[in-house]
């Protein structure tokens, strides 16, 4: 059986880390967890550290960044600590803290991702969703997505999706110091990049659950700089296809 990691970014998670590695975990699917804490007030990697000297032993990893700098940079630092490692990892899976991407779904993606190079947990596509979330909500993750493949002018539903999984190869082919984006629109710029060199790419559907613990890290403002930033990737569209 192939060998995958599970990069999970947290911030203030001490309340489900625990929660989210024993689910991963308890599957049979030949995964490391790979933590990347923003140095969190909460002290989450010091529970890590707990489950690793406790638990999970060199099964679960973990990089502590010296501050916040967002979902964007936390997931570059964690696909460069993958690359590095000598024993090698065959695909790279990114994965939410707060349970709203459920680790159930990991047997699709670790299935998929034997035929294609990009699998994306999809809310837009048939058998795909959101759990209780508003009507508003909805239109705007909806909107945003459609507004975000109309522009890029990509066939990906989902594209604003971060529940997925890269094979090595896809991550060795992106020049990741490149990287413009750093919050919500980092998924973006991800699967734009995917799509324009041409990789295989599927996806499937999942039902996105609201957290139970903790709180959201999406705001307004966070959205409608990604939007903005949509922009600047379709203006650089030639640049990044000619990116080594």
């Amino acid at each position: 059986m192939k060998k995958g990691i599970v990069i999970i970014p947290t911030y203030n998670e001490i309340d489900n880390i625990e929660v989210v590695a024993q689910a991963v975990f308890s599957l049979d699917l030949n995964l490391d967890i790979l933590i990347v804490d923003d140095n969190s007030p909460d002290k989450t990697y010091e529970k890590v550290r707990e489950l690793i000297k406790e638990s999970y032993g060199d099964r679960l990893h973990l990089i502590v960044r010296e501050k916040k700098e967002g979902l964007g940079k936390a997931y570059i630092a964690g696909f460069k600590w993958v690359l590095a490692q000598p024993e090698g990892y065959d695909f790279v899976i990114e994965m939410d803290a707060d349970l709203s991407h459920n680790p159930k779904y990991l047997p699709r993606f670790v299935e998929a991702i034997e035929h294609y190079d990009l699998v994306i947990g999809s809310r837009y596509v048939p058998g795909g969703g959101a759990t209780d979330w508003p009507l508003f909500r909805k239109a705007i993750s909806y909107g945003g997505s459609l507004y975000s493949r109309l522009l890029l002018g990509v066939t990906i539903k989902d594209i604003t999706g971060g529940f997925k999984c890269f094979r090595r190869e896809v991550l060795e082919t992106i020049n990741l110091d490149t990287i413009i984006t750093s919050g919500y629109a980092f998924q973006i710029e991800m699967n734009y990049k995917v799509a324009l060199k041409n990789f295989r790419i599927i996806e499937v559907p999942i039902i996105f659950e609201e957290r139970i613990r903790g709180a959201s890290k999406m705001t307004k403002k966070v959205f409608i700089e990604a939007l903005g930033k949509v922009i600047t990737l379709r203006l650089n569209k030639r640049k990044i296809m000619e990116e080594g």
